[in-house]
């Protein structure tokens, strides 16, 4: 495993770390299986582990407070982040700081998620939802600085809405923002356009999440792909969705070369973006764990295919489907 800098807290975190959605409330998972691959990646030098209180209402925070206990011998970075106030996944622009993430909601939440894991302190605080707009509100600035001085966590992070990576730019340039986590794969790389300008000049550290375009990226994805009733992608991938994630992967089968998978590919495509602190690959399984964190030994990709893959890049727009 490697390491990079998240920005100017200087820790120096795997530049695979894992995301602990899934396993808060996807159909399918297991305690068991997430605890045996938490384990089984932190002993393959994975040490950051991104989750929310929304992820299963505080499940997921508490596999991860569990981790920490059972590895008193290792520095593991955590980050969580506080649900907005309205519990609407993605924010709008009508929706104020107020509405979202008023002084009382934020120290509820922090104080939820620190009882959930069992933990004293987390390392980055985040928003889960995030507007530019709010740096107009300097309440949630000033509560967030007043937790942070009591040691609750140690860094401020946002993470910013599916393909707005915009919205987050004054965030970052205001110096408040600690660490940015923001969808960037082979697909979306409109984050290189301003956001990641940005951070390099603020040293704010830069979060990849999505990796695998939530699967279209994998390969494995189908016109006639399906998932249990309550699963969330069944509202994602509709038909519209669904037929142009497919097509644009399809569109990526043939620059493999022989012996690399798709997600491997896709890793290791955002790996040759330095500005990149961390990938948040969702795992729920050991194969996934061992095959992901493999990719950071792996190494980066030839740069012919590199610059291959830049020509791929797909810009969309949030719709009433995308969340």
């Amino acid at each position: 495993m490697k390491y990079r800098k998240l920005g100017r807290t200087g820790w120096e975190i795997s530049e695979i770390g894992y995301g602990m959605w899934g396993m808060g409330g996807w159909t399918g998972s297991e305690d068991e299986e997430s605890r045996r691959s938490l384990q089984r990646a932190v002993d393959l030098g994975c040490n950051f582990f991104d989750t929310a209180w929304a992820y299963g209402a505080g499940k997921s925070e508490g596999l991860l407070g569990d981790l920490v206990r059972a590895n008193p011998d290792k520095r593991l970075y955590t980050a969580t982040k506080i649900p907005p106030r309205n519990f609407k996944w993605p924010s709008k622009r009508e929706y104020p700081a107020e509405v979202c993430f008023p002084p009382e909601h934020i120290e509820k939440y922090v104080l939820k998620s620190l009882k959930n894991a069992g933990l004293e302190s987390f390392d980055l605080m985040q928003f889960h939802t995030w507007e530019d707009l709010w740096l107009q509100d300097d309440r949630w600035i000033k509560k967030m600085m007043e937790l942070k001085d009591q040691g609750l966590f140690h860094a401020i992070g946002i993470s910013i809405n599916r393909w707005e990576p915009w919205n987050g730019v004054k965030a970052v340039n205001s110096g408040i923002i600690d660490a940015v986590q923001v969808i960037y794969n082979i697909f979306d790389q409109n984050p290189e356009d301003e956001l990641f300008p940005a951070c390099r000049e603020q040293n704010a550290g830069i979060i990849a999440r999505v990796p695998f375009d939530e699967g279209s990226l994998t390969g494995n994805l189908r016109m006639d792909s399906s998932w249990p009733k309550g699963d969330w992608r069944n509202t994602y991938f509709v038909p519209e969705n669904l037929k142009s994630s497919v097509e644009h992967a399809n569109g990526l089968k043939p620059l493999l070369p022989a012996g690399m998978s798709m997600p491997e590919m896709a890793l290791r495509f955002i790996l040759g973006e330095p500005a990149v602190s961390t990938i948040i690959p969702g795992m729920r399984k050991l194969r996934h764990v061992e095959m992901n964190i493999g990719t950071s030994d792996t190494g980066l990709l030839d740069p012919p295919l590199q610059k291959e893959l830049k020509k791929h890049r797909w810009d969309r727009e949030p719709t009433e489907w995308s969340q």
